[in-house]
């Protein structure tokens, strides 16, 4: 049977058989599910004019990070700053909007704004305007005031490409003011829960149990973090639920139980969680409210049953896996804990790590080919077609989604050591946001 933690969860790993695929209409097909396959629309970020030396600084920070985060959009086109005209707009009324229009620099809208400093204060007026159409109010007019501090105009940045973002797209959501929740050893023997902004910024730790703490899973709501934890149960240490509260910076009581009891994950809505536990012998997957005073068996098989991933959009459907034919595989389950299914693969092979886009349409997971370390994929269970996002890079697993559908996080060996990547969700811009020690198992949240 196999053991229901890899490594220090000890999950699956062993070689085989799997042909190349991922033809160019799965490619397209996908493409078009995330939101990448479209013309993109291109935008240009003028530097931001520092009214007074005192601002510079943060002038120049909050121009970079509103241009980054524009780039790793995947749906905007940043035109390069090198192609901008020499006179640069810090107010509306010094806007040439042809001079932006013609070649090279061909933009549609463009970005500008200006920072006032004190000792106690930054204002950040900010505009996005549309240069072919000059008569016409800001697309975005914004003040931003708050804190003279990097990590304050860093969080006014992201709102702002946020805000770009959401209306150049018809409301399409943006990541930039998203965290991502991850796993970082300390020392050895000691893992613990970390947070960061999106773009790898603001790397904090959070948990402090100075033991084992993985597989962290953000609430809907972004306020809780489910985890597998080392606490002790009638004198033995063993793998049990934790959740960290946002709101508090402290654990919140959750109910132990016998056995090994890993991986959680949220509904949907928020009120339920559902985990993998040996607490009846045999690894199952059990759903409970957030009080879990008592967890419902969902499975009954005799393999074991771990890492489930309830679909965002329909709330109906529960994608897990389970070695229950053998080797690990994907299955869907529906709530009530009917209709199992197993999903074929073209090919044999261990899959692992199944998430659900957020439009609940996609699945993206681990998947190991022969003689080779684990690749990330996603799949259309619809149609079954398939895209391979990573080969040759080390060993990616523990795929995650953005809010968005069009980026996802993950860990990867490809630098060395273990460390947190995103990429968009066709493969590309493949981005690192950790480098030093060991980090794994992240987790984007909601909002």
């Amino acid at each position: 049977m196999l053991k229901p933690v890899r490594c220090l969860e000890l999950l699956f790993f062993l070689a085989v058989l799997l042909s190349s695929c991922g033809s160019a209409s799965a490619q397209d097909r996908i493409r078009m599910g995330t939101g990448l396959g479209q013309t993109k629309i291109r935008v240009a970020l003028a530097d931001f004019g520092p009214r007074y030396d005192s601002a510079k600084t943060h002038a120049s920070l909050f121009t970079q990070v509103v241009r980054d985060d524009l780039q790793f959009s995947g749906i905007l086109e940043l035109a390069s700053p090198s192609f901008y005209p020499t006179q640069v707009p810090t107010v509306p009324g010094e806007l040439k909007a042809p001079a932006w229009i013609a070649a090279p620099t061909n933009a549609t809208y463009v970005g500008f704004g200006n920072l006032t400093e004190s000792t106690s204060e930054v204002t950040i007026q900010a505009w996005l305007f549309d240069v072919r159409n000059p008569s016409s109010p800001p697309v975005v007019g914004k003040v931003y005031r708050g804190g003279p501090t990097d990590l304050q105009v860093r969080k006014f940045a992201h709102e702002f490409a946020d805000e770009i973002i959401s209306k150049l797209t018809g409301g399409l959501p943006s990541v930039a003011s998203t965290q991502i929740a991850f796993v970082r050893s300390t020392s050895p023997g000691v893992k613990e829960i970390w947070g960061m902004d999106y773009d790898g910024a603001n790397q904090h730790q959070l948990t402090n149990l100075r033991s084992i703490a993985i597989t962290p899973r953000w609430s809907p709501d972004a306020s809780r973090i489910a985890f597998t934890c080392y606490e002790p149960y009638k004198g033995l240490v063993s793998a049990q639920i934790c959740m960290y509260s946002l709101d508090t910076s402290k654990l919140i009581a959750f109910p132990r139980f016998p056995g090994t009891n890993i991986t959680p994950a949220w509904s949907p809505d928020g009120t339920q969680i559902i985990f993998s536990s040996s607490m009846q012998g045999n690894p199952e997957l059990y759903v409970c409210d957030v009080n879990c005073n008592r967890p419902k068996r969902l499975t009954q098989s005799s393999g074991a049953n771990m890492s489930p991933s309830w679909n965002p959009k329909t709330g109906q459907t529960i994608a897990f896996v389970s070695d229950r034919g053998g080797t690990p595989q994907l299955y869907l389950v529906n709530v009530d804990g009917t209709g199992v299914t197993k999903i074929d693969m073209p090919d044999k092979g261990y899959v692992i790590d199944p998430a659900w886009s957020p439009n609940g349409q996609m699945l993206a997971f681990s998947w190991r080919r022969p003689n080779d370390n684990y690749d990330l994929y996603i799949m259309d269970p619809a149609s079954q077609q398939l895209l391979e996002l990573t080969r040759d890079q080390g060993r990616n697993e523990r795929p995650s989604w953005a809010p968005d559908g069009r980026h996802l996080v993950f860990e990867s060996t490809r630098s060395g050591e273990r460390q947190i990547w995103t990429m968009l969700a066709d493969g590309s811009q493949a981005h690192q946001l950790t480098t030093g020690g060991h980090n794994e198992s992240p987790n984007w949240s909601t909002h």
